[in-house]
């Protein structure tokens, strides 16, 4: 099963770059679960993994060149909430990737090409694509322009942490500050779910979460909560 495109003068527009090895470019854009029902295989996930060290080292660069007075804990916030699965799928949806992905059946059926974690993981198999096939220079070009107005709002981008913006809640409205509790680890590397983390204000549970990483299963609890308060004070208002 297909997305809608083939890979076209557009998609090398919107990369900034004309793959030199095609096949390259098509397995970036291959979500396992159509490789895995083709041949078998695992699709973009190896380019995924490289995409994100790559990304991470390129983010570090461009905000400490944006952001020269900015704190190590600033600028390590600020790498978290640009490189987040929710910023990444933001900028994914921004250069209409999902018009390219190529999808298993079940995961086309159950509207794949709108996840947050499929879209966020395709954006950073197409970095490891770019990286692979054209280097790190265009990674950075690529990376300077899709990601051109988070980079440039600042202090802004700090506020897109949602451990932080949990904790301030937490702290203005229940008067106690969160806390995150381990729930599982599947021991599964590079796994998407590996880590199961909960939010916790007091003993009360107010979102759990999972991530590759504890610190990335961490925000993801803390976006759940954030949801939750934000229900809670819909419902009383």
């Amino acid at each position: 099963m297909t997305a809608k495109k083939a890979p076209d003068v557009e998609l090398a527009r919107l990369l900034g770059h004309t793959f030199f090895d095609a096949e390259l470019l098509e397995r970036a854009l291959t979500h396992p679960s159509s490789a895995y029902e083709r041949d078998g295989s695992r699709g973009n996930e190896r380019l995924e993994f490289l995409g994100d060290a790559v990304l991470d080292l390129v983010m570090a660069h461009l905000l400490y060149d944006a952001h020269p007075d900015w704190r190590e804990g600033d600028l390590t916030r600020a790498r978290a909430a640009m490189v987040n699965t929710d910023s990444l799928a933001t900028r994914a949806r921004e250069l209409g990737l999902g018009e390219y992905i190529r999808l298993g059946r079940t995961e086309l059926q159950s509207g794949g090409a709108e996840k947050n974690r499929v879209l966020a993981n395709l954006l950073e198999a197409v970095i490891g694509g770019l990286y692979l096939d054209a280097g790190i220079e265009k990674v950075f070009s690529f990376t300077e322009r899709a990601f051109a107005e988070p980079l440039a709002s600042g202090s802004a981008v700090l506020e897109q942490d949602p451990k932080t913006r949990f904790q301030e809640w937490a702290h203005a409205a229940l008067k106690e500050t969160p806390r995150y509790e381990p729930l599982a680890d599947s021991g599964e590397e590079h796994s998407e779910d590996r880590f199961l983390v909960a939010a916790l204000v007091g003993e009360e549970r107010w979102g759990e979460g999972k991530g590759r990483t504890k610190r990335a299963a961490e925000r993801a609890a803390a976006s759940a909560a954030l949801d939750l308060a934000a229900e809670r004070e819909a419902a009383d208002g």
